[in-house]
């Protein structure tokens, strides 16, 4: 398997070289992600990818599909909230010419032109409730005929699907079919947002800067440690799709080789000068107050724990011991 997943991120990396890879990281988390979409490309179980908008969902399924016995075939994407209801039954399963108006001709849909490969379903909680029933009788039966069409069509296809929505939630408010959802969370991926991964920020950023330093043509540049200091704190509500825009910006006008904590967005500054003060009222516990001072430090200067250890004056294993004693672990 090790020489499949090592071609499979290979073809990932060269299917769009303009594009620096959005799963970059050493965290945990990340390691635990990649480790589950590598488990299971290996079979061509059903697949849903969770996690908010900008935090690479696509590239996890497409890390699946090349980790896979399919990497060969086709890779087919749909957004699901881009598809009107009316048509979600033609787009999907293709139409017979003559079915309606404009139908000059026959046309497959997504399911056959991904015959043998991938079906990718972006934004699957924003599907229709008509399209929500049409895809699951198509997951069930492994069949469905075109519209305007009597013959039944069988295709293999392996189904991805991928949401930033609850879609728990959006079952228990009825905008979600439940029979529909347990079909599609055979085995649910979640990604991370970047804010739970800020370790992984300096990689990220090297990658990109790296990437886009190329593509513009500048020379190559680099973050001063506090800037990078102050990338690790914000908390990126636009996740790794806004790190990546920010740093693009910041190859093209930063005038220097060394890109200064001035020249970064405003809000990323503003963040950092609103999380500067630590304050602790009169009459708690010492226990409390450190524990406390541990959580800003981690939460505000440096989510790297050997980093915090040194700044708090202690050992990474006293931090530790520290963090389990005060339940900071997660």
């Amino acid at each position: 398997m090790a020489e499949t997943k090592e071609a499979g991120l290979e073809r990932l990396h060269a299917a769009d070289p303009a594009e620096p890879a959005l799963l970059i990281g050493d965290s945990d988390v990340m390691r635990r992600m990649r480790q589950m979409a590598e488990e299971v490309a290996r079979s061509d179980v059903t697949v849903l990818i969770e996690g908010e908008s900008g935090t690479g969902k696509e590239l996890v399924a497409r890390l699946i599909h090349e980790a896979s016995a399919r990497a060969e075939r086709p890779f087919i994407f749909v957004n699901c909230a881009a598809l009107p209801e009316q048509l979600v039954e033609a787009e999907l399963f293709g139409h017979r010419k003559g079915a309606f108006t404009d139908a000059r001709a026959d046309k497959p849909g997504r399911f056959q032109l991904a015959n043998g490969g991938t079906l990718f379903l972006d934004e699957i909680g924003d599907l229709s409730p008509k399209g929500q029933g049409d895809l699951l009788r198509v997951l069930e039966d492994g069949a469905f005929r075109m519209v305007g069409g009597t013959d039944l069509v069988r295709v293999d296809v392996r189904v991805v699907a991928a949401t930033n929505k609850n879609l728990l939630e959006a079952v228990a408010a009825g905008k979600f079919r439940e029979d529909l959802y347990y079909r599609l969370h055979v085995i649910p991926i979640t990604v991370p947002p970047l804010r739970e991964r800020a370790d992984d920020i300096p990689l990220l950023i090297e990658a990109f800067l790296v990437r886009f330093c190329a593509k513009h043509h500048r020379r190559v540049k680099r973050l001063t440690p506090e800037a990078m200091r102050l990338c690790q704190r914000f908390p990126w509500p636009g996740n790794v799709r806004q790190l990546r825009n920010v740093v693009e910006r910041l190859v093209v006008t930063a005038p220097g080789a060394m890109i200064e904590p001035e020249v970064l967005p405003d809000d990323i500054r503003r963040q950092d000068a609103a999380e500067t003060e630590f304050v602790l009222r009169a009459g708690i516990t010492i226990a409390e107050a450190e524990r406390r001072l541990i959580e800003q430090t981690l939460r505000q200067v440096t989510t790297n724990r050997a980093e915090a250890a040194r700044v708090l004056g202690i050992s990474r294993r006293t931090l530790q011991y520290k963090l389990k004693a005060y339940g900071l672990l997660k």
